[in-house]
């Protein structure tokens, strides 16, 4: 397989405890032109990727203290372990970097020489990409580039959606708010409109009829009589 450019910028985390086995692994990626680097223990790698493991006398499973460092010093673009390792195992290793929001995004890929299925759904459930058998072959190592690349894509189309989301609600804001000055605005139009019409000069007191009925009724009376209903009425 012919070497190019853009795969050897590719950096690629190699965790076997076998000498033999790291050495073959180590091989095939470069065969395939990644750059390599091999660890041979799980709390090795944590250390790599930039975290600080303090792997004591025994380290079962979430009773291995870490602590995360600030920044990853090298950059990796996917990382390949074994799953039998003494200490950390292949499984625990990938459990904590799927923890850590610093690595839950690069891509793990789990080896073993053992065809266990409940052990390769296990993985592939927490989140490896792969599960190969070994001896590893190179048309298993073919199979990482497109897991490195999801990944590469993803991190570019992230701050660009992150934009664009930005822009929408920004729009969106702006929007609202010249909808409620609208409202507002009509609202005082229509308050105007209400106050002009009460004062309006067109408006009349009404006749009171009871006052001219009242006079009919007392028409024999005297007309002081006539004039106290009078004052009475207006």
């Amino acid at each position: 397989m012919g070497m190019t450019a853009a795969d050897s910028q590719f950096h690629v985390l190699a965790v076997d405890d076998s000498l033999i086995d790291r050495k073959l692994i180590e091989r095939l990626l470069k065969t395939s032109s990644y750059q390599v680097t091999t660890v041979d223990s799980g709390s090795k790698a944590l250390e790599f990727l930039g975290w600080n493991a303090d792997v004591r006398s025994n380290p079962i499973e979430n009773e291995t203290p870490v602590s995360e460092k600030n920044s990853q010093e090298v950059e990796i673009n996917l990382v390949i372990t074994d799953y039998c390792m003494p200490g950390m195992t292949g499984y625990d290793l990938l459990k904590k970097m799927k923890e850590s929001s610093s690595l839950r995004n690069i891509p793990v890929i789990i080896m073993s020489s053992e065809n266990v299925p409940s052990r390769i759904n296990r993985c592939l459930e927490e989140g490896a990409e792969e599960f190969f058998l070994k001896p590893v072959r190179l048309s298993d190592v073919d199979k990482l580039k497109p897991h490195i690349m999801k990944t590469k894509c993803s991190d570019i189309e992230k701050p660009e959606k992150e934009e664009k989301q930005e822009k929408e609600n920004k729009e969106s804001i702006e929007t609202s708010s010249e909808i409620h000055l609208q409202k507002a605005q009509t609202s005082n139009n229509s308050k105007n409109k209400s106050l002009d019409e009460g004062h309006s000069p067109d408006k009349t007191r009404p006749i009171n009829n009871d006052f001219t009925v009242q006079l009919i009724q007392f028409g024999t009376f005297s007309l002081p009589l006539l004039l106290l209903l009078f004052l009475s009425y207006s």
